[in-house]
């Protein structure tokens, strides 16, 4: 064997580094799995709430306290947004199963949709809940 065959061959790099370039779909795409992850992250939470109630009224403040606080709420709010977005990208989904909006402006304009719903639902629920006193 010679040097040559012993050192390390040069790899090709992946092909999204030289050819793919950001495009709504994409970041609609890498979104819904980030989105997804977040939503399984809040089963945790929720498993937290459940937990916590069963456990008596002491456990039921304290978690009540955490999630009262500001961070508590900035991870709440993240969720909520998650959880517009996570379900605005399965109707999207959908609709392209279905074979509709398959053209490269109708699925740019529903990945806008989507963030754009997600956004406006979020506020619209923190606006609610803010007037109702749940905040």
């Amino acid at each position: 064997m010679t040097d040559a065959t012993r050192a390390p061959r040069e790899r090709p790099l992946s092909p999204h580094t030289s050819i793919w370039r950001w495009h709504i779909t994409m970041a609609a795409s890498i979104a819904t799995r980030i989105t997804g992850v977040g939503l399984y992250l809040g089963a945790l939470i929720l498993a937290a709430w459940a937990i916590s109630l069963a456990s008596g009224p002491e456990a039921y403040a304290t978690f009540k306290g955490v999630m009262g606080s500001f961070l508590g709420k900035v991870v709440l709010f993240g969720m909520t947004l998650s959880f517009f977005y996570h379900l605005a990208a399965g109707v999207r989904h959908i609709v392209w199963d279905l074979g509709h909006a398959l053209t490269v402006r109708q699925a740019n304009a529903f990945s806008v949709a989507s963030f754009a719903f997600a956004g406006a639902a979020t506020i619209a629920v923190w606006v609610i809940a803010g007037l109702i006193g749940a905040l």
